[in-house]
């Protein structure tokens, strides 16, 4: 029992450092994400707690987004 708890363990362990890794975003492919989802003049971006937030525009109007750890773009409120 005491081993098969283990490698549960370390099996779960194992996936999510691989879907860590594969959602680290390179600045560039965040800020491609970004426009990808409508937004221009993508700027200000920093790490947070929430994920990555970025300022930028869309329609001519300023917004704060918020770029989740699985990869969705958010505007923030």
């Amino acid at each position: 029992m005491r081993t098969r708890a283990i490698f549960r363990t370390v099996l779960l362990l194992a996936i999510a450092g691989v879907l860590s890794s594969a959602h680290a975003l390179t600045q560039e492919e965040l800020v491609a994400k970004i426009q990808a989802a409508g937004y221009a003049q993508v700027s200000d971006i920093k790490s947070t707690a929430e994920g990555v937030t970025a300022k930028a525009v869309k329609n001519g109007k300023a917004v704060t987004l918020v770029v989740d750890s699985s990869g969705r773009v958010k505007e923030r409120n």
